[in-house]
């Protein structure tokens, strides 16, 4: 069976952003202007690359990503291996041809069917609403978090406001950098 990891930039209260941000938030650009870089806190992210089989996205971050991450030497690692986005709408005509093999899958069970494979992990990047149905239906198995400093009201969220039974985390791995930037790594206990 397969780990599904979910990874994000996530502010204090539970808010997600594409790192150079996104239109339409008050507060938008937040992972870049209002924290001090230091390379060291991003350490997590080059390790995803190394040690995930597969990248999972949901329609909206596809759509992002797929347009730059292929011809970006910081995300190279991601260009060869397979990925596959979680998408009722989108079309094989739609897809890109320079990132690799892509599959659309069509619903969560698609996606409890491919943590069922053999494989390495399977990493979701961005993929807010994905994020949450899948924590929902207890799909996660680990989230990689890098925490900022930062409180910011409106905004996506990470965490579902669904009325589901509590679920367990397990800190593994944790640290916290100059900038005040925490890197949480949880498994969640099963």
């Amino acid at each position: 069976m397969r780990t599904l990891i979910s990874t994000a930039f996530v502010s204090l209260d539970g808010v997600v952003e594409a790192p150079g941000g996104e239109p339409g938030y008050r507060n938008s650009g937040w992972t870049f202007k209002d924290v001090e870089f230091l390379p060291e806190a991003y350490e997590i992210k080059d390790r995803e690359q190394r040690e995930s089989a597969a990248l999972l996205l949901g329609r909206v971050s596809y759509e992002a990503f797929s347009p730059v991450w292929p011809g970006m030497e910081e995300f190279t690692g991601y260009k060869a291996m397979p990925k596959y986005v979680v998408s009722s709408t989108l079309t094989e005509d739609a897809l890109v041809t320079d990132w690799g093999d892509t599959t659309i899958l069509r619903s969560l069970d698609e996606v409890a069917a491919l943590k069922q494979t053999e494989g390495g992990p399977v990493i979701v990047h961005g993929s807010a609403a994905l994020n949450r149905g899948l924590s929902d239906a207890g799909l996660i198995d680990r989230y990689h978090l890098l925490v900022f400093p930062l409180l910011l009201g409106a905004g996506k969220r990470l965490f579902s406001e669904s009325d589901v039974d509590t679920r367990k985390l397990e800190l593994v791995e944790h640290e916290v950098y100059g900038n005040g930037i925490q890197k949480n790594v949880f498994d969640v206990v099963r």
